[in-house]
């Protein structure tokens, strides 16, 4: 009987691994099923020894656009009355990404196996957020699976559409940013050195260097003697400042520094409530409990500050009140905003009215970016012209002050 090398997770959520006997693989997951043991992992023994595995694997992602591709053919597949299981074998033999096409052949076994599909899906939790596994979950138990998967599928695709926007948007700055420093720096440890031999007769004859020329040569100086060092500092810098970024403290400093920005702070603030009340909108049309559906959304806000006041709404609602209360205390909703939710959560449209608050609040977000992107090129370009214009003259004035002496 061959042995099976199996991954799975206990009654208390543990992970557990060892080896199994069993007669073919099917048989190893009933066994393991029998043991109250959740299986996210078997294979053949002898196959897994023979099998040469690189000591480091880069863990491999995938997109999003892929993710909501998969769920919007899984609903189509439902609603054209194919069956769950065999439509997640078509899927996982015919997805074009590898990657994916190994976690539906995982979902696939655990599914033939007996387990729930949204039991499945959390057990790849770098493919499938949480957000995904509690909307599938809610389509399970109110009989709307294929609506639900649908939802989170276009819900996928907005929310990339504006990351897309964004970094689009942000590109074109960032470039000029770098190009700037490149030619900044090209120009100091390479131009300027070869007129210190002119700037050095100058200072022996008794005609003193100008202020910008000076600074200009400590600067060359510095990066020509210490440029390895000074960018072993800088890199050290940006090491520990992200180390402290990704501590409670950090974060919290960072979202509070994010939404007090001159122009970035109001996308800042936006994206982050547009995300919140499209994930609530979202959760509650598809039937998940309004606590449950706070603390998702609360994690998908994307900040620290608003994600405390979804947290203390969710107090309030426990104790019997409205949501719109704690969210208009903390004064990081508008007030428009709030007036919305509050009317909402009277009429019983708090689900509708959330999603178009979002969808608002997305076109608001990018006329802001086209505006902040139209103010950030003319500054990028005015600061990088301002530098060159600095090497440049204080390169030139002590050639202008000679003539003048001369004269």
């Amino acid at each position: 009987m061959p042995d099976f090398l199996y991954r799975a997770k206990n009654a208390v959520g543990q992970n557990t691994e060892g080896v199994i006997s069993a007669g073919s693989h099917r048989e190893a997951l009933a066994s393991l099923t029998r043991q109250s043991l959740f299986p996210l992992e078997v294979r053949d023994r002898a196959a897994a020894g023979t099998t040469f595995k690189l000591p480091l694997q880069l863990p491999r992602k995938v997109k999003v656009e892929v993710i909501a591709d998969t769920l919007t053919q899984l609903a189509d597949l439902l609603t054209n009355g194919v069956a769950l299981l065999e439509s997640l074998r078509i899927l996982s033999e015919q997805s074009a990404d590898q990657r994916m096409r190994e976690v539906l052949g995982d979902i696939c076994k655990v599914v033939e196996n007996g387990a729930n599909l949204d039991d499945a899906l959390s057990a790849h939790p770098e493919v499938f957020s949480p957000l995904t596994i509690n909307m599938v979950r809610a389509g399970l138990e109110g009989a709307f699976l294929e609506e639900s998967l649908e939802r989170i599928a276009s819900f996928m695709r907005k929310q990339n559409e504006l990351r897309g926007k964004v970094v689009s948007a942000m590109t074109y700055p960032a470039l000029l940013a770098i190009v700037g420093s490149i030619v900044a720096v090209v120009l100091i440890v390479l131009v300027v050195p070869m007129f210190e031999s002119f700037f050095d007769r100058l200072e022996r004859s008794g005609v003193g260097l100008p202020v910008p020329t000076l600074i200009l040569l400590a600067l060359s100086e510095m990066l020509t003697r210490y440029g390895v060092f000074v960018g072993m500092a800088i890199a050290g810098l940006v090491v520990l400042v992200r180390k402290f970024l990704l501590t409670p403290c950090g974060t919290r400093l960072l979202d509070r520094v994010k939404l007090r920005l001159p122009v970035a702070g109001a996308i800042f603030h936006d994206t982050a409530v547009s995300r919140f009340c499209r994930v609530l909108g979202t959760l509650l049309r598809n039937g998940v409990p309004i606590l449950r559906s706070l603390d998702i959304s609360s994690a998908s806000a994307g900040n620290t500050l608003l994600q405390d006041a979804i947290k203390d709404s969710a107090k309030n609602i426990s104790s019997g009140n409205l949501l719109s209360q704690p969210l208009a205390a903390s004064g990081l909703i508008p007030a428009q905003v709030m007036a919305m939710i509050r009317v909402a959560e009277e009429s019983n449209t708090l689900d509708q009215v959330l999603v178009k608050i979002s969808d608002r609040m997305d076109q608001k977000i990018e006329h802001r970016l086209e505006t902040m992107v139209r103010l950030i090129e003319p500054i990028m370009l005015l600061t990088i012209g301002g530098v060159v214009m600095f090497i440049i003259v204080g390169v030139l004035l002590p050639i202008i002050d000679l003539n003048s002496a001369i004269e």
